[in-house]
């Protein structure tokens, strides 16, 4: 009796150590050296952007846009210095696209303080909240800094990260944005192959 209490309690321990160290690797994804623990090409982790007004929306609610994510602070001086430019050359130009959405995501402030944020930036693009920087952590090593973009495809796919405001890399950014747009064009997107297969037939058959 003795012994099976034993190896009970040792094999407990062993899977309490072994789920412990499962976990840990797991959640410390080594950050690359802009501290991305995302890459180009990564399925985007899921969340709810919060918004100003405590309303959130699922970023699996925005799968057939392209999204664009900017992490700012009120804090960070190279932020004040890109934000003016995101409004100008992004916003005024794509913002009332149907196929576009761009949300600010203020690290670790309160709603108050993100508030006179956008007013001080004069931006009106929507800065929305990550009081706690869990949303930030999905993408980037705790420690890193902002500002930083990451793109979005309508599959929901990574497939643009930015870090700091150079202009060249920045205007990158905006041509991408805008061809990516240009070119897009949801209800061919939509179709599934098994669909077009069929449409194929249909069309090879009235030739």
């Amino acid at each position: 009796m003795k012994g099976n209490l034993k190896r009970f309690f040792g094999l407990s321990i062993l899977l309490i150590v072994s789920f412990t160290l499962l976990t840990g690797c797991l959640s410390n994804k080594k950050a690359d050296e802009r501290g991305y623990i995302v890459k180009v090409g990564d399925q985007v982790p899921d969340f709810d952007i919060k918004m100003a007004d405590g309303t959130t929306i699922p970023i699996k609610s925005l799968r057939g846009k392209y999204v664009m994510l900017q992490f700012t602070a009120s804090w960070c001086g190279v932020c004040r210095q890109e934000m003016p430019y995101i409004e100008k050359d992004i916003w005024q130009k794509y913002g009332k696209n149907p196929n576009f959405k761009l949300f600010g995501i203020d690290l670790k402030e309160s709603a108050q303080k993100c508030d006179e944020f956008a007013k001080q930036t004069m931006v009106t693009y929507p800065i929305t909240l990550d009081e706690d920087g869990k949303i930030f952590e999905l993408f980037c090593a705790p420690d890193a800094g902002v500002t930083r973009n990451i793109i979005i495809n309508p599959k929901g796919e990574i497939v643009m990260l930015t870090r700091l405001f150079d202009m060249e890399e920045f205007q990158t950014m905006v041509n991408f944005i805008d061809s990516s747009l240009k070119k897009y064009n949801p209800a061919v997107m939509g179709i599934s192959k098994t669909k077009k297969e069929i449409l194929k037939k249909r069309i090879s058959f009235f030739k």
